[in-house]
Parts: structure tokens; C-alpha cells; sequence
């Protein structure tokens, strides 16, 4: 009998693969880094050769550690990096270029004429977001007028434009499907989010043919079936989400006011704000959390460009640590007279200054000042921005106030950080049981669509706190390192 599911977890750096039983406890995993590829300042790429390699070998490895075959798996659900751009060839399969990702800059320039132009009110008015590099629609033009040949394609039809998941699903199912879900459709600048619909408007203004976009449809459903030959016979494809949304299902967090906070490469943070879009004043993302049934639950969303990046920094470029778990001695021991501040604004500044001209500094330096100290500024920086974020999101939609914030991800291991991200918030952050909160979601999207889940208020009930950490800052020592950090980050805007 099928009664288990698998995850597919494409995320920034690696590809991962979790088959989970019925109960979605994890059985057996696998996992395969893949090269990020730095063609120029404020540029990043992925081979999508190198992802779908990296996806098909770490399904077959999770399957053979699981000792399951493809008669047992009821469903896979895929979860995956937003807003990074594929442009493929229909009769091949093949990428014209490398994936631009949701990390690149190179489009600001283009970003900010369109603000010049005046048309970020209609752009945030129908797509609830922000005219920034980050999304999809710029890169799409971008490749389409910087490959040759690929916009005269594109008019005729023979370009099919993807994030990553329609990719893979034109992969696993052998081109038999060219479709997306609702919430990665919502990441791209040309989605309707009230309706969900692809808008013709915003389309033209971008430059983007129609013909090059995937159909969108619930993120629990029908997204075909993989090509026997893969994985030893057809598995069927029923969830599909983005990371972030999926990370929102794992967590339970189903009932307006409810908030997840998701600490990889980067941070972003959902509040779950019901069946109606809120409108943010403060730069915030309004954005599709999931579609179910062709019913749409909506959410506020705060976007951190660097936070987990920021340790990989310390551990790659200035070698300050051979392994990323060794930050939290390293900042333990710093002075606590030392007040450095670290604003990791490689690749610009996200939610809610969208700078995109901005670049990491470093301020407080002082001689006593040493590798301790940075590696304490940047476990605190993912406090500080989440702040943020919070801060907004609570002037937004006063129903915020008194949240609790539910983390994941790997940075959220951390006890060092998330003590601190208690106490600069004070508000109580609680870490799940089950850390794997992206693929569980995923594999719950696609367990819901195959009858082999419950509904959603009873997968919510299972939810599990493994630890609640507690505020313990005393407010006058909160607010005054916080001001530090509203000064550095003030210091770091470019003042387009």
C-alpha cells in the first residue's frame, strides 16, 4: 500500500530529498550541494542542469535508504527557492541561460526606472508587492533581451519561463506539464493575488508574452506524474509550494495572527493574515500564503535578504570559523562592553528599506574590538531585522501585537540566536519539535491531495514545541541596542 510521501526541498544552495511515512515523521533523506556562481558583482546563478541533476539523485538516494520503491510513495510534494528564473526551450528542455536568483541585483537599474516611471502603485496594487530586483518579471525581460534570439522565441511560443518548480515539474514529468502553484506565481510581479490570475497589464509593462507562463493551480492537487523510467515507476506529483509558504503550512500556522519566521540563506517571515489582503504602509509584502480548493489564504510578509549567508561569510571569506555551528562559542565569548553592529547588506537591503544600491558595513569597532565581536554582530543582525519586520507588520495589522513566533531553519538550531531574537523582540519565539518544517509542509500539501493526511485544523493540533525561549533583556538595554542598529542601518542606505 502507498502510504508514504516524499519532499523534494530545493532550496538556495542544496537540493534535498525526505521521504516521510504517514504520520509525516521523517524516514530517510538525502541531500546534494550544488555550485553558486558569481558572474559579476551583485549577480548570482544556478546551473539548472546541476539542480535537476542534484534532484533526481538525492529522490533515488532517499528512496534506497528508505527501502521503499515507487508503489509505496502515495505522493511528492515539491517545495522550493522563490522567485529564482528559468527560461527553457520547449522542444528541448533545455535552459537558454542560468537560472538568475532571487539573490541578484543585476536588474535595479531597470527596477528603478519603472519607479521613476511612476508604476509601483498599480504593480503593488494588483500584485501586493514591491518594484524590486528580487522578483521574477525583470529577470524574465532581462533574459529574454540578453540571450540571443530568446525574445523573437519567446513571441512565438517556443520559451516556456518557470521558477523552479515549474522546471522540475517539466523534468519529472517528461514535458508533459508546464504549471506552477499560486504561491510562486505570486513572487513573479505578474500575478493578480486578488484574483489569481496572471495579469495581461502588467505582462506588457515588463515585456513578458503570455505564451511563456505556467498554468497556476492549488498548492494541493494535480501536477502530473513523474516519468517511470526516474525513479522506477510513476510517483504522482500532489503539493507543490514555496519555500517560505510551505515552511507556513509545516508550522500550523492556519489561523490569522498566526506568524512563522524561517532563518536559511536568508529570513523571511509570514503572518497569516485570513481570506483578505492587507494593504502594508510600511513596505511589507502582501502575499498568497496557500491556495487550497481555489480559495486563497493571505499573508504579510517581511523579506531579509542575508541572515545564515552572513555565517557562511564569516566561514568562507574571512575564515573565521571551519564550520557554521562554531559561530555560536565564537559569539558566546565576545565582550559584552563591545557593541558592534554587522549589516549584512551584500546583495542590498530587503523589507522594509528595499535597497537595493545598499552594501554590508560594519560599525562600533573599536581596538578591543576582535573576530568575537563580528561573529556576535552577525547572530544579532537576524534579530535586529526580524525586529524589523515585526515592528511593521504590528503597525500594519495591530492584531500582531501579542504573537508568538514559531522558527525554523538552520540558523534556528541556534540557541545564541534565538534567545537573542526573544529578547530584542520581546516576545516568545518557540522552535518546533520537528525542525523540518519546509518539507513537512510540502509532503503535507501532497499527503492532504492524496487522502493520506488529515484536514488542516487536525495536522495543526499535532503541531509540537521542542523549546520556548522567553524574553530576559531588560527593556532599557533592548531599546538602546536597537537604536544602534537603526543608526548603523541608516549609516548603510545609499539614498537613491
Amino acid at each position: 500500500m502507498a502510504n508514504y510521501l516524499l519532499a523534494i526541498d530545493q532550496g538556495t544552495t542544496s537540493t534535498r530529498a525526505i521521504v516521510f511515512d504517514a504520520a509525516l515523521k521523517p524516514v530517510a533523506s538525502a541531500q546534494r550541494e550544488f555550485r553558486q556562481i558569481y558572474p559579476g558583482p551583485g549577480e548570482v546563478e544556478h546551473d539548472p542542469e546541476e539542480i535537476w541533476a542534484a534532484t533526481v539523485a538525492t529522490v533515488r538516494g532517499a528512496m534506497a535508504k528508505a527501502n521503499v520503491d515507487a508503489r509505496a510513495i502515495a505522493a511528492i510534494g515539491i517545495t522550493n527557492q522563490r522567485e529564482t528564473t528559468v527560461i527553457w526551450d520547449r522542444a528541448t528542455g533545455r535552459p537558454i541561460h542560468n537560472a538568475i536568483v532571487w539573490q541578484d541585483r543585476r536588474t535595479a537599474d531597470a527596477c528603478a526606472a519603472l519607479h521613476r516611471q511612476g508604476h509601483e502603485p498599480l504593480i503593488s496594487a494588483r500584485t501586493g508587492l514591491l518594484l524590486d530586483p528580487y522578483f521574477s518579471a525583470t529577470k524574465i525581460a532581462w533574459l529574454l533581451d540578453h540571450v540571443d534570439g530568446a525574445r523573437a522565441a519567446a513571441e512565438q511560443g517556443r520559451l516556456a519561463f518557470g521558477t523552479i518548480d515549474s522546471f522540475l515539474l517539466w523534468r519529472l514529468t517528461g514535458g508533459k506539464l508546464h504549471a506552477t502553484d499560486a504561491t510562486n506565481a505570486a513572487r513573479t510581479l505578474l500575478l493578480d493575488i486578488g484574483i489569481g490570475r496572471w495579469a495581461d497589464e502588467l505582462c506588457r509593462l515588463f515585456g513578458v508574452p503570455p505564451s511563456l507562463l505556467p498554468e497556476v493551480r492549488d498548492c494541493a492537487g494535480d501536477f502530473g506524474t513523474t516519468a517511470p523510467e526516474l525513479f522506477g515507476g510513476p510517483i504522482r506529483i500532489l503539493g507543490v509550494a514555496g519555500d517560505q509558504q510551505a515552511a507556513t503550512v509545516g508550522q500550523g500556522c492556519f489561523k490569522p495572527g498566526m506568524m512563522k519566521s524561517t532563518y536559511g540563506t536568508g529570513c523571511f517571515a509570514l503572518l497569516n493574515t485570513g481570506e483578505t489582503p492587507v494593504a502594508s504602509k510600511n513596505r511589507l509584502l502582501t502575499t498568497i500564503a496557500y491556495q487550497l480548493n481555489g480559495k486563497r489564504t493571505y499573508a504579510l510578509e517581511g523579506a531579509i535578504f542575508i541572515a545564515g549567508a552572513a555565517v557562511q561569510w564569516l566561514r568562507d571569506a574571512l575564515k573565521m570559523i571551519t564550520a557554521a555551528p562554531d559561530v555560536n562559542a565564537l559569539a558566546a565569548a565576545a565582550d559584552p562592553a563591545e557593541q558592534v553592529y554587522l549589516v549584512p547588506a551584500f546583495v542590498g537591503l530587503g523589507a522594509p528599506w528595499w535597497d537595493a544600491n545598499a552594501r554590508g558595513a560594519v560599525y562600533g569597532l573599536t581596538r578591543n574590538a576582535g573576530v568575537a565581536e563580528l561573529a556576535r554582530a552577525a547572530l544579532e543582525a537576524v534579530g535586529y531585522q526580524t525586529r524589523d519586520l515585526l515592528d511593521a507588520m504590528r503597525a500594519d495589522w495591530p492584531a500582531a501585537g501579542d504573537t508568538v513566533l514559531r522558527v525554523d531553519g538552520g540558523m534556528a538550531a541556534s540557541d545564541f540566536t534565538m534567545q537573542f531574537l526573544a529578547d530584542i523582540l520581546a516576545a516568545p519565539v518557540d522552535r518546533p519539535a520537528v525542525m523540518e518544517t519546509t518539507a513537512v509542509g510540502a509532503a503535507y500539501l501532497a499527503g492532504l491531495a492524496a487522502g493520506v493526511c488529515p484536514g488542516l485544523a487536525d495536522f495543526a493540533a499535532r503541531w509540537r514545541n521542542e523549546r520556548r525561549f522567553m524574553p530576559q533583556m531588560d527593556a532599557a538595554t533592548r531599546e538602546r541596542k536597537f537604536a544602534g542598529w537603526r543608526d548603523a542601518v541608516a549609516r548603510t542606505l545609499s539614498g537613491r
